[in-house]
């Protein structure tokens, strides 16, 4: 049986009820099999980093530990998002959920279907603000700590919900 990892996940939607369906995919991720949910964040609102006429996202990010390798836990993801009704049209369109493999305990993987840390995490405030709130001292492989990236960011329109 593979070891425990922690593995860091990216959650957004804009789509049909977006805060309800973020929070009904951060009970669905602990429910995965061989992983348990063990930090989540407070939930965002950010403005739309694709096309302009969609409306705004709620995003957070979620700490598992998972014995679950990086591609069954991509499939797993992938299975929740169409359990979403998760349709694939433009690229940064509206979804209702998406959820991002961010890092996968201190590995950099770089296969045809994952890349891992996640592209452009590390100048996505939306991503990078949920993410200090549950690991603030975590650091990324390539020696690049969170809140370094984070006190770099000039992305600013975040706004936490309560």
């Amino acid at each position: 049986m593979s070891a425990w990892v922690t593995a860091y996940i990216g959650l957004g939607s804009n789509l049909k009820s977006p805060i309800e369906q973020v929070k009904t995919a951060l009970q669905a991720l602990g429910k995965l099999p061989q992983t348990r949910l063990l930090r989540q964040s407070s939930l965002y609102q950010s403005a739309p980093m694709g096309p302009a006429n969609q409306a705004d996202y709620i995003n957070a990010v979620a700490a598992l530990e998972t014995r679950l390798t990086a591609d069954e836990l991509l499939s797993a993801l992938q299975g929740l998002e169409l359990l979403h009704q998760r349709v694939r049209q433009a690229r940064w369109g509206p979804r209702t959920l998406d959820l991002d493999l961010l890092l996968y305990a201190d590995q950099s993987i770089n296969s045809e279907h994952l890349v891992v840390p996640h592209p452009g995490l590390g100048e996505r405030l939306f991503v990078l603000q949920p993410l200090f709130e549950i690991a603030p001292a975590l650091v990324l492989p390539g020696n690049r700590a969170v809140a370094e990236l984070l006190s770099k960011c000039s992305e600013s329109n975040l706004q936490r919900l309560d």
